[in-house]
C-alpha cells in the first residue's frame, strides 16, 4: 500500500531541554520538569485524543548493552508523555565508531519491543548526511547501511509484534548540488525492499537561523526549499510517493532575535507547510523545541524553546497552540 498524507498536519514537539550545537557538543541547563512538560504538552495538543507526537532521542554506540531496557536520552523517560492520544516520535541515533550495523539493528528491534506500544513514528538515524559533527549520525562509518538495514529491521519487528500503526522513516537536512544524491544512494543500496518498508521521509530545516532570510522573502524561501526537496531529492530516488514530515524546525531567541520574531517565523513556516501540504505531500510538522536549554546564555543553541527554561511561555507558544488548533488532523 502506498502511504498517503492525511487531511491536516500531524503536529509534534521535542519537549526536552538539551540541544546539540555545531561543534559536536550539547547545550544544556536546568533539568526537565515532567509535570510542567506534561502541562505544556496538554495545552499545545488542545484536546485529549488529538494526534500529537512527542519527539525523543535515544542512541546506540559501541558501549550500548543489548538485551536490557534502553532509556531515552532526551527527554528522560519519554514514554511518560505518550498519553491522552500523544505518541512518541522516537529518534534512534546510530553512533558506532566501529560501524556495528548488526548491533544497531538488534538495538532497533529491542526498541520496537520496548516502545512499540506508545510509538507513532520511529526515525532511523538523525541527520545522517551531516558528516562533520559527532553529535550527528553521518559522522560515523557505514551510516547508509545502518539506515537501509535498520528501516527493514524496524518494519519486520513491528509486523511481528503487531504494531501495524508504527511508521518508520529517516531524515536529512536540506540537500543541494552533489549532496542531493544522498537519498538516491540509499535507494540504490536498499532497492525495492527498502523503498517498500519506508512510511515517510523527514526533513530538519531551520530557515533564517544559520543563514539570514528577510521576513518578506521567508514564505517563498520555505516553499522553494520544500518543493526542491520533493522534486530534486525524493523523486529522483524513487521516493516521490512518500509523505514528507518536517521532523525539526525552530527559531531561537536571543541577542537581536526578539521573541516576537520567533512567533512570526513559526507562523509563517507552518502556514506555508499547511498551504502546500496536499501538493507537496507534507504530512506533519514537529517543532524544536518546547523549552530553552538555558535562557541565561546568549548562544544560538540555548534559546530554541517556545518557553524559557522555567517554562514561561514566549509569544510563539500561543502561536503554536493556535496553529495546532487550525491545521491539525
Amino acid at each position: 500500500m502506498t502511504p498517503t498524507a492525511p487531511d491536516g498536519l500531524l503536529f509534534g514537539i521535542y519537549p526536552g531541554g538539551v540541544a546539540g550545537d555545531d561543534t559536536g557538543g550539547l547545550a544544556g541547563g536546568l533539568p526537565d520538569e515532567p509535570a510542567l512538560v506534561s502541562s505544556a504538552l496538554d495545552r499545545l495538543q488542545g484536546r485529549p485524543g488529538r494526534p500529537f507526537l512527542v519527539r525523543a532521542y535515544i542512541g546506540f554506540d559501541d558501549a550500548t548493552r543489548l538485551g536490557e531496557p534502553h532509556a531515552t536520552a532526551s527527554p528522560a523517560d519519554a514514554a511518560q508523555y505518550a498519553v491522552r492520544g500523544r505518541r512518541l516520535d522516537l529518534v534512534a541515533q546510530y553512533q558506532s565508531a566501529a560501524g556495528d550495523v548488526d548491533g544497531y539493528c538488534d538495538f532497533l528491534r529491542e526498541l520496537v519491543e520496548q516502545y512499540g506500544a506508545v510509538t507513532g513514528t520511529l526515525q532511523v538515524t538523525e541527520e545522517p548526511n551531516v558528516t562533520s559533527n559527532p553529535t550527528l549520525d553521518g559522522y560515523y562509518p557505514a551510516v547508509r547501511e545502518a539506515i537501509v538495514r535498520g528501516v527493514s529491521a524496524v518494519k519486520a519487528a513491528a509486523r511481528e509484534l503487531g504494531y501495524t500503526g508504527l511508521r518508520v522513516g529517516f531524515n536529512t537536512t536540506p540537500l543541494f548540488g552533489p549532496a542531493t544524491s544522498f537519498v538516491t544512494d540509499l535507494t540504490n543500496l536498499g532497492g525495492g525492499g527498502f523503498i517498500a518498508d519506508l512510511d515517510y521521509a523527514g526533513l530538519d530545516f531551520f530557515p533564517d537561523v544559520f543563514r539570514p532570510v528577510d521576513a518578506s522573502d521567508l514564505p517563498q524561501a520555505v516553499e522553494g526549499l520544500l518543493r526542491h526537496h520533493r522534486e530534486a531529492v525524493l523523486a529522483p530516488a524513487g521516493l516521490g510517493h512518500l509523505p514528507l514530515h518536517i521532523t525539526e524546525h525552530g527559531w531561537p531567541t536571543g541577542p537581536e532575535r526578539p521573541p516576537r520574531r520567533q512567533a512570526d517565523v513559526v507562523e509563517t513556516v507552518v502556514n506555508v507547510v499547511a498551504a502546500q501540504s496536499k501538493q507537496l505531500r507534507l504530512s506533519g510538522y514537529t517543532h524544536f523545541a518546547l523549552r530553552d536549554a538555558d535562557s541565561a546564555k546568549r548562544g544560538l543553541f540555548h534559546q530554541f524553546g517556545l518557553t524559557t527554561d522555567d517554562y514561561a511561555p514566549k509569544p510563539a507558544f500561543e502561536t503554536m497552540k493556535m496553529l495546532v488548533e487550525r491545521f491539525s488532523v
